[in-house]
């Protein structure tokens, strides 16, 4: 394994639909564009119909295309691709997980509709140790969705000294006091 001389990434070097934290940050428009995934999840359902819609109406994707009764590919941002497939459902939640990222203003908007859809289906949110705001959200199939969203940090807060004193590096406040995003 071969490990980067630089852990600095400049704009032009990495690209992410994921917007910076912040109180008012703006998800990106679903991307519609045809590319080679880096990765993607497949999920067995015996319903694709059913799932489609839950996943559709309740967690914000998108039909990008489908071929009946075999396949449904549903996308939101870039690189979060889920293709939904005719199989058995699981009969339990796998110890596993998928993050998808998204925005703080879509936790409590992605919840609503999830349980709107199927009482009972989602967890939190909750604030966790590495700054963001999770939503657990079982689907139909059984799987489970971690949406998460990342919070602006404070540079003067409890949670910026313990990630230092973890390893990271975390910019200090600007003197008037302000973080240096401005969030």
């Amino acid at each position: 394994m071969t490990e980067s001389t630089s852990s600095t990434f400049t704009s032009s070097s990495y690209t992410s639909p994921v917007p910076v934290p912040a109180l008012d940050a703006v998800a990106p428009e679903v991307h519609r564009g045809i590319y080679g995934m880096p990765m993607y999840l497949s999920i067995p359902t015996p319903d694709l119909a059913a799932s489609r819609d839950f996943w559709i109406r309740g967690l914000g994707f998108v039909d990008l295309f489908s071929i009946p009764g075999r396949l449904t590919h549903l996308r939101r941002w870039a690189f979060q691709d889920v293709l939904l497939v005719p199989g058995e459902r699981a009969e339990q939640p796998p110890a596993i997980s998928l993050g998808v990222s998204c925005v703080l203003s879509q936790i409590a908007e992605t919840a609503a509709r999830c349980e709107e859809l199927v009482p009972g289906c989602t967890s939190g949110p909750r604030e966790m140790p590495w700054n963001s705001v999770e939503l657990t959200v079982t689907t139909p199939e059984n799987a489970r969705i971690v949406m998460t969203a990342a919070r602006p940090l404070d540079p003067n807060s409890p949670q910026a000294q313990a990630l230092r004193e973890v390893g990271f590096d975390v910019p200090a406040a600007s003197p008037s006091g302000a973080s240096p995003s401005g969030a």
